[in-house]
């Protein structure tokens, strides 16, 4: 099988081109190239598919299999692989999702995409559907306790569910501890990524993610827009915000007007390469 290993800000998947590859069975495959000992080391696998309702399709799935319905940093990546490639050489693209179809907005330097700006969509902010346990209809700085500890977290779901908390300190944070127990709580039937944020000032936060199905990872688009979103909804930032987490930063602005979330960051190619499949 023929891949490229791509990231968006240390946010790292296999990609295949199934304009010419057929994946059978991803889940497992996607478990099998993402181990970084014996695979290709990934957070997990995106095939970019042709699609019959916009210019190319993501199907993504996270290390641990189980498929994922949208991630910011990994459409990045589709975008400048189609555009790079010339499978779609437009600098305004549409990529099918399984949380919809995404309108995105390329840079190109050189002939190379080099940023790219994505229209994310509207939050969902009602409990139900992100889903959240909740008495209330938002998840507004709700409590639990996890741990025997209680924090206060806000529910966003960005085509998938997020769990906000604020922290004073997320350097050291025990995520490796803390995350899973946050990810399997009762509070959210399909289990959660959770967003770790430490608020710099109005216009800057800095983010730890636990990645559901994944773990942590160095970047999370669609977390970041939660973060984004929450920390509007709490009154603790502006509408435009710089999140910085652990692999780069990304530029997050929630329209309230349009009630759309944009994200704008970059995305970069690592290498080529073709593995063998068991």
């Amino acid at each position: 099988m023929k891949f490229t290993k791509m990231h968006g800000i240390g946010n790292d998947y296999v990609y295949v081109n199934c304009f010419q590859e057929k994946v059978d069975n991803p889940s497992e495959v996607a478990k099998f190239v993402s181990d970084r000992h014996f695979g290709v080391g990934s957070d997990g696998l995106i095939l970019i598919k042709p699609s019959q309702i916009a210019d190319c399709e993501m199907d993504m799935y996270n290390l641990d299999g189980s498929q994922g319905a949208m991630c910011g940093n990994g459409i990045r990546c589709v975008a400048k692989y189609v555009y790079d490639s010339g499978i779609v050489p437009k600098t305004t693209l549409r990529i099918a999702t399984k949380s919809g179809i995404k309108e995105l907005n390329l840079t190109v330097e050189n002939g190379k995409v080099s940023l790219v700006r994505v229209n994310m969509g509207s939050p969902i902010l009602e409990a139900s559907k992100i889903p959240v346990v909740s008495d209330q209809s938002q998840a507004v700085n709700q409590p639990i306790k996890v741990n025997g500890h209680t924090y206060y977290f806000t529910g966003v779901s960005m085509g998938n569910p997020h769990a906000v908390v604020y922290l004073d300190d997320v350097d050291n944070l025990d995520i490796e501890k803390i995350g899973p127990a946050f990810e399997k709580h009762p509070v959210f039937p399909d289990r959660v990524n959770t967003e770790f944020v430490k608020v710099i000032d109005r216009k800057t936060l800095k983010m730890r993610v636990w990645e559901r199905g994944s773990g942590e990872t160095l970047a999370c688009g669609t977390g970041a827009c939660a973060v984004a979103v929450s920390s509007i909804l709490n009154n603790l930032t502006g509408e435009e915000v710089t999140v910085k987490l652990l692999g780069g930063d990304l530029k997050i602005h929630w329209d309230r007007l349009e009630n759309l979330v944009y994200m704008t960051g970059p995305a970069t190619t690592v290498f080529d390469g073709e593995i063998t499949l068991p």
